[in-house]
């Protein structure tokens, strides 16, 4: 058994935090940490980073502590099975987002003048697009990972085809939402994508954001059940 001398510590460092995760998947570590790979671990990635950013919702300061570190732990596992491949370590992590920061803040660090956020934000995506090797506004597009939630992903999806200069107006975009749902209630059910992602756009014309308006509409239900079922209802 490998033995760790940093228990009890007053507190521990991130050296000593990436040391212990070392130490986890060593021979003589822990039986499932040594079992992991990086799709095993992938829902797990997802899921800590969605209860920090419940925790930033309830605006709880502990919790997000605590969840952050949840996060952390999950990126210090990754990048300790890539490195066990020779694909990349944690100092590979440090040192990439390190340079990234440098590259795409030019008005911090180099001599390139951004006075306003929307100058800031246009170095950015430019700066990125030339990272990527996007030759295209498709590319930027194509580029939106699958992974996202469907609602996260279409906005994202029309922001940027907004940025390349395909606008539509919410009154048009309404109209042909209009004609989605009575295509869809006449029996066209593959007219159902199409109309979702028209209400996506008209939120995101409108500065709406259509994931905190459905979580919001879908606690609303829950209270209502709930007062339904007290009453009775479901007995």
């Amino acid at each position: 058994m490998v033995k760790i001398n940093m228990i009890n510590e007053d507190k521990y460092s991130f050296d000593e935090l990436v040391e212990i995760i070392r130490i986890l998947r060593s021979p003589g570590g822990c039986p499932w940490d040594r079992e992991q790979t990086h799709k095993s671990i992938r829902n797990e990635f997802v899921e800590e980073t969605y209860e920090a950013v419940d925790a930033i919702d309830r605006d709880s300061a502990i919790d997000l502590c605590e969840e952050l570190g949840d996060v952390l732990l999950q990126i210090l596992l990754h990048s300790q099975i890539a490195s066990e491949s020779g694909a990349f370590d944690m100092s590979d992590v440090i040192d990439g987002i390190a340079r990234k920061m440098i590259l795409r803040h030019p008005h911090v660090f180099s001599d390139v003048k951004a006075d306003t956020t929307e100058q800031v934000l246009t170095n950015w995506d430019n700066i990125k697009r030339g990272e990527k090797h996007q030759t295209s506004f498709t590319d930027t597009l194509r580029s939106v990972p699958m992974a996202y939630p469907a609602l996260m992903r279409a906005a994202k999806v029309q922001k940027r085809a907004a940025k390349a200069g395909m606008q539509k107006g919410a009154d048009e975009l309404l109209k042909k939402a209009n004609q989605q749902f009575d295509s869809f209630m006449a029996g066209d059910n593959e007219v159902i994508g199409e109309l979702l992602f028209n209400l996506i756009d008209i939120s995101r014309n409108k500065k709406i954001d259509c994931e905190e308006c459905l979580n919001k509409t879908t606690d609303k239900f829950i209270d209502e059940f709930e007062k339904a079922e007290q009453s009775g209802v479901f007995k």
